[in-house]
């Protein structure tokens, strides 16, 4: 019986997950295989994770593990919520167009309600509106403000602006749950610290991404209102998201986290995003659509300029629920991708 082999693609912007695994990651990953430790995450490998991400974060907070963004956010929202409540989040939210119902799936029933964006962040005077139009036992009672950093359209969410996100929440009796899967590029944009972006303004959850990051796999839950965390094992574990062998799923983490590598990571991709915007921007025939805080940028261009950059191999998408293209960079992406796709950019903007 002979597999197929698909040939490995070039550096796209596509998706930062297209990359691979970061050396830092694979190397901490490696040092994991050996020998016998205990299971279900009693192993070493998990304890210093965790403690280091106490460290980070600067807060005896409550970690758990996870095989991916969905299930850190479904299961996460899950846990502060009843089947008879509601999640608001903004229109553009993962959690709202990404996720496949996942969070009213694991919280049996549990409603999204959405409210306006502006440059993807949430219409705080909207979620008032959204909590306080209805009282009555046929509503769906909103229990979670869910906030997403940085934004699906690539743009992040001050300091500031999270605090009034936590005012609001505390205001009307919400939980405030960040959905931080680019939460390193938020940090690497606005020079800040783990602990004033999340926790100290208000933040009762985080779902920390990693994978894009330059983990293989995997999220981690940090619960900073440490009571909310009640139980929360035995929801990971009915999800089917505690990992036996549970070194593999954490080991890599010590890899990003150790020498700050997680935020060198996110500041090169976010500046290989400013260096795209900036190409991008010469060339006629391509509007930028948001600001680039990230690691994203976000443009419009003629339908024949994306299909002849797909025909000349670039994979590229069209993004859901807001339109134009989306680009991204990686931990991995290089000066000469971004001026190869510039170039080709620049070419096919002429033809059209």
């Amino acid at each position: 019986m002979t597999t197929k082999v698909s040939q490995t693609l070039r550096r796209q912007f596509a998706s930062d997950n297209y990359s691979g695994i970061c050396p830092e990651a694979f190397e901490a990953l490696a040092s994991a295989n050996t020998g016998h430790v205990p299971s279900y995450g009693g192993d070493p490998f998990t304890k210093k994770v965790c403690d280091r991400l106490r460290e980070v974060f600067e807060t005896d907070c409550e970690v758990f593990f996870v095989f991916n963004g969905t299930a850190s956010n479904s299961v996460a929202l899950a846990s502060l919520c009843q089947s008879y409540h509601s999640v608001i989040c903004c229109d553009v939210a993962h959690i709202e167009t990404d996720e496949c119902g996942a969070p009213e799936f694991f919280s049996n029933g549990t409603k999204i309600l959405t409210v306006p964006s502006h440059d993807g962040k949430l219409d705080l005077d909207a979620v008032g509106q959204t909590v306080t139009r209805r009282s009555d036992i046929h509503y769906p009672k909103a229990k979670v403000l869910s906030m997403t950093q940085i934004t699906e359209v690539g743009t992040a969410y001050t300091v500031d602006e999270v605090k009034k996100a936590g005012e609001t929440a505390r205001k009307y009796g919400l939980h405030l749950h960040m959905d931080g899967s680019r939460f390193a590029n938020a940090l690497a944009y606005l020079k800040t610290t783990p602990a004033e972006l999340s926790w100290k303004a208000g933040v009762e959850v985080l779902c920390l991404g990693g994978t894009k990051n330059g983990l293989p796999v995997g999220d981690a839950i940090l619960f900073f209102n440490r009571s909310l965390a009640h139980e929360f094992e035995y929801r990971c574990k009915q999800a089917g998201q505690l990992a036996s062998k549970m070194r593999f799923l954490t080991a890599p983490w010590l890899g990003l986290l150790d020498n700050d590598v997680w935020l060198k990571n996110a500041a090169h991709s976010n500046k290989m995003a400013h260096l795209l915007e900036a190409e991008l921007r010469t060339i006629p025939g391509i509007k930028i659509v948001f600001p680039v805080n990230g690691n994203s940028v976000f443009i419009e261009t003629k339908p024949a300029v994306a299909d002849a950059m797909r025909k000349k191999g670039w994979i590229i998408y069209g993004f859901i629920g807001v339109g134009g293209l989306r680009l991204m960079c990686s931990w991995d992406t290089a000066e000469e991708d971004v001026k190869a796709i510039a170039q080709d950019f620049r070419t096919f903007c002429a033809k059209a």
